[in-house]
């Protein structure tokens, strides 16, 4: 995958009482390009929200492509680089022998996630990161927007 394009992706979610109404953002870059994508759902949590976060970014890509993915969210992070190779070989059943939470979505970044090198990046929320600031704001936009709509 040395040929790929490389893309820089910040995403964020949030929700407005959990559960509640909620929000995704998600910051694309590439070369001097940026793209903003964004979205909401009625009735949702904060961590399905950090999740379509990333699943957006990466569905939005036409291309296999090298990302360097940052998120907020350790729950998106663990679960993509240390928990889902485990899910995936348990029929998506934990540890314990539990069904997997929210496994339509580790299901859908799962096939996301396939036709990228993606090299994940964590950022503590809410501490002045400018593109993780913009990503949590076109969440909350998503939820805006949503709720104007409605």
């Amino acid at each position: 995958m040395t040929n790929n394009q490389h893309v820089e992706m910040f995403t964020d979610g949030a929700c407005r009482g959990n559960p509640g109404p909620g929000g995704w953002g998600v910051v694309l870059r590439f070369s001097d390009t940026e793209k903003e994508l964004f979205g909401g759902e009625p009735d949702t949590t904060n961590n399905r929200m950090e999740m379509l976060a990333a699943i957006s970014g990466l569905e939005a890509l036409s291309r296999p492509c090298s990302v360097d993915l940052t998120t907020d969210s350790q729950y998106v992070l663990k679960g993509a680089t240390e928990w889902m190779a485990g899910w995936k070989r348990r029929g998506w059943k934990t540890a314990s022998k539990q069904p997997v939470k929210n496994v339509d979505l580790w299901k859908r970044l799962a096939a996301a996630l396939e036709p990228h090198e993606t090299h994940w990046h964590w950022v503590r929320g809410h501490t002045g990161h400018p593109e993780n600031e913009r990503a949590d704001a076109l969440a909350n936009r998503g939820i805006d927007e949503m709720n104007s709509s409605v």
